[in-house]
C-alpha cells in the first residue's frame, strides 16, 4: 500500500473510530474499565451493596466481623493491544477482511482509551513478537498506532499466543488492561499463561472471525490452503459428510477456546465480519459494569 493511501486509510479510520469512542463509548469505557486501575487506600466495615471480592479476609478473620477493601482510582491506566499479526487473519468474505475489522476495533479502543487520559501501547505478534509499541499518551501517538496497524507486514505467518501472553506478562511491570485480539486460531495450550497474565493485569479476549471459517458454503469442489502452513487441498462442499464435520469442528474449536477463557477468568466476545462490532463491544463494557 502506498503513503498517501494509507494516509487516506488513516484518515478514515479516525474519523469513524473517534466519532464512535466520541458518541458511544466514551462514558462506557471509562465505567468498564475504571476499577482495574486502583490503588489499596484503607479497609472499613462492610456495609451492604459491597462488592464481596474486596472483602479482606485477614482483617475480617481478627475482628470477627466482615471488612472490605477501600480503593482509590488511579489518574490514568495503561491499555495495551495485543494484536494477531498472523496470516489467518488475511482472510474476509462479507463485508471487510478480518484484519481491517481488527483494526478498526483496536482503533476504537485506542481513542477510548486517550478521552479517559490514559497510556496505550501495542504488541504486533505472530509466532514470534514482531513489534512492541510502548505505552504513551496523545493524538499523535494514536495515529502512529493506526498507521502501523494498517500498514504493518509480519515476518511470520505462523501464531503463538501464549508466547505474546509471555512477553506481555515479563515487560508490563504496572497493572494494565489488555486487549487480546485474534482469531485464536493456535493448537498450543495458553491457558496457564493466560491466567497468570490475568491475575497480574486485567485481560480482554477479542475474537475476529469470518463465518466461512465458521460454516462451509455448498458450492461444490473448493481449493482451501491454510494460510499459516501453506497446505492446500480439494473439499466437496455439495457433501453434506463434509460440512457437518467442519461445522462440528468449528463447534469444538470454539468451545475449547471458550473454555480457557471462562477457566483463566478472562472476559470476551467474539465478533464476526458480517456482525456489528459497536453492538458487541458494548455488550462487553455492560457486562463488565
Amino acid at each position: 500500500m502506498e503513503t498517501s493511501e494509507i494516509l487516506k486509510r488513516v484518515r478514515q479510520i479516525e474519523i469513524k473510530t473517534r466519532g464512535l469512542s466520541n458518541n458511544i463509548f466514551a462514558g462506557q469505557y471509562h465505567s468498564a474499565f475504571k476499577g482495574r486501575g486502583m490503588t489499596f487506600s484503607e479497609v472499613r466495615e462492610y456495609q451492604y451493596g459491597d462488592d464481596v471480592r474486596d472483602i479482606n479476609w485477614n482483617v475480617t478473620a481478627r475482628f470477627n466481623k466482615p471488612y472490605v477493601k477501600v480503593f482509590e482510582e488511579e489518574r490514568e491506566l495503561t491499555v495495551m493491544l495485543m494484536v494477531d499479526v498472523s496470516s489467518s487473519l488475511d482472510f474476509g468474505t462479507s463485508k471487510q477482511m478480518m484484519n481491517q475489522m481488527l483494526t478498526e476495533i483496536a482503533a476504537t479502543i485506542a481513542f477510548s482509551a486517550i478521552q479517559n487520559n490514559d497510556k496505550i501501547g501495542v504488541v504486533f505478534f505472530s509466532d514470534k513478537i514482531e513489534k512492541f509499541i510502548p505505552p504513551k499518551k496523545g493524538r499523535k501517538h494514536i495515529l502512529y498506532i493506526i498507521r502501523e496497524l494498517i500498514s504493518f507486514k509480519a515476518e511470520s505467518q505462523k501464531t503463538n499466543i501464549k508466547q505474546a501472553i509471555e512477553f506481555l506478562t515479563n515487560v508490563q511491570k504496572r497493572r494494565c488492561t489488555a486487549f487480546i485480539l485474534s482469531d485464536f486460531i493456535d493448537p498450543k495450550d495458553y491457558k496457564d499463561t493466560l491466567t497468570i497474565a490475568n491475575h497480574k493485569h486485567d485481560v480482554v479476549a477479542i475474537q475476529v472471525f469470518d463465518k466461512r471459517v465458521a460454516e462451509l458454503p455448498d458450492v461444490g469442489l473448493m481449493k482451501v490452503k491454510d494460510a499459516e502452513t501453506g497446505f492446500e487441498q480439494y473439499i466437496d462442499t455439495s457433501s453434506r459428510k463434509v460440512r457437518e464435520v467442519h461445522r462440528q469442528w468449528w463447534k469444538e474449536r470454539q468451545e475449547r477456546m471458550m473454555k480457557i477463557f471462562t477457566q483463566s477468568n478472562v472476559d470476551s466476545i467474539s465478533i464476526s465480519t458480517d456482525g456489528d462490532y459497536v453492538k458487541e463491544l458494548l455488550s462487553l463494557f455492560a457486562k463488565r459494569n
